[in-house]
């Protein structure tokens, strides 16, 4: 197709294979889109794409990446909010003859469903790196290290000394916004990418394969891409499918644990009512 779709805070370029999208850089922007810049989507990459009214006289044109194909949204796991979906662009209202013109075309084009065998979406490319709360995290496409901070590392993590780990014996990424409590970054050794009933994982802040996020440690749009390309080397060095996450059972006095401490932050005003039911859901779902 060759052309440009321009919506709020990024740019839709129509080729014959793939969708180029352009993010600004502007002070508006999610810091999200202005960290991944521009990414190419190939059309084997998408399920499917719609057009739905938005909010304050806009329309949402988004495409629909198949489950596997995008590293970035196998990461993410479905936490990222609605205003950071980086397939979502968001149009004026007057253009929805425009955007569903494009959205027909789009879906002609498109042959593939399900889940995707590999990665069809360049991750971000390393070297990258970012500050947690309890220590400094930097990929360099071979090789994860954490670097323990004197403040924020719990003793169990300074005893364990800093941590490099080769992507070669990692099985997966498990990431946790930090936009919600317990956010962290564990990466999950190769047994535990396929083993079942494998035996619970320390919590994060005793972790010396985890990073835990803050108030203004290990943000969205440092922490995920790091997440994402990590995930996309691990993949890359055994084809054999990796873990995003791992599903775990957990003793229940440390669910009851868990669940007073999140109480305190709740009465603290630390955590709004909406956060502190789903992640209360969250956690008796573990027993």
């Amino acid at each position: 197709m060759g052309d440009v779709l321009t919506g709020f805070h990024a740019a839709w370029e129509f080729e014959s294979d793939s969708v180029l999208i352009r993010y600004e850089r502007g002070i508006r922007t999610p810091k999200l889109f202005q960290a991944l810049g521009e990414r190419r989507i190939p059309l084997a990459a998408l399920a499917g794409v719609t057009l739905t009214p938005g909010r304050r006289g806009t329309v949402v044109l988004r495409a629909e990446p198949r489950p596997g194909a995008d590293p970035l949204m196998e990461a993410a796991d479905g936490q990222l909010k609605e205003g950071c979906d980086p397939y979502r662009l968001v149009l004026p209202a007057e253009r929805a003859t425009l955007a569903e013109y494009y959205a027909d075309e789009l879906r002609g084009r498109l042959t593939e469903t399900g889940p995707a065998d590999r990665h069809l979406v360049a991750a971000p490319e390393p070297p990258l790196r970012f500050k947690a709360y309890d220590g400094k995290a930097s990929f360099d496409g071979t090789t994860v290290r954490f670097r323990w901070s004197w403040t924020g590392a719990s003793s169990e993590k300074w005893k364990a000394g800093d941590q490099s780990f080769p992507v070669g014996d990692l099985g997966g990424v498990e990431w946790r916004s930090p936009e919600v409590f317990e956010g962290h970054l564990r990466l999950l050794p190769r047994e535990a990418g396929t083993a079942s009933g494998a035996a619970a994982p320390p919590q994060p802040d005793q972790d010396p394969a985890a990073v835990v996020f803050g108030l203004g440690y290990g943000p969205v749009h440092e922490s995920l891409p790091f997440a994402a390309a990590v995930l996309a080397a691990v993949r890359a060095a055994a084809p054999a499918p990796v873990a995003a996450v791992a599903a775990v059972r957990r003793d229940p006095a440390v669910v009851a644990e868990r669940i007073r401490h999140l109480g305190e932050l709740h009465r603290a005003g630390l955590v709004t009512d909406d956060e502190f039911s789903v992640k209360k859901a969250e956690l008796l779902a573990e027993l």
